[in-house]
């Protein structure tokens, strides 16, 4: 994605929520919250509060085991993802 390309997605999304959703969906497993923080290169507090956001939009899904939280996208989450890249690709 050429620079001119990536500003001009940046005015149509914020980039790291944009970014979380897409990693989510890019990886077939549950991911942890600081491995999506290292992913879109933002802190871990910065990312949670991104997720704890798209939880309540009902976006991503947490599971707890045993002291760790996975994250997943649910069916909605996953077809915003999908439009993003989609999204992305043509600009």
């Amino acid at each position: 994605m050429s620079k001119k390309n990536k500003e001009i997605f940046e005015v149509f999304f914020r980039k790291k929520p944009a970014m979380i959703l897409v990693a989510l969906r890019q990886s077939n497993k549950n991911k942890y919250g600081s491995v999506l923080a290292k992913e879109v290169d933002c802190t871990y507090s910065h990312a949670v509060k991104i997720l704890q956001e798209m939880e309540k939009s009902k976006l991503v899904s947490f599971e707890k085991q045993g002291r760790i939280k996975t994250i997943s996208l649910t069916e909605n989450g996953n077809r915003v993802a999908e439009h993003i890249e989609k999204i992305k690709q043509l600009l």
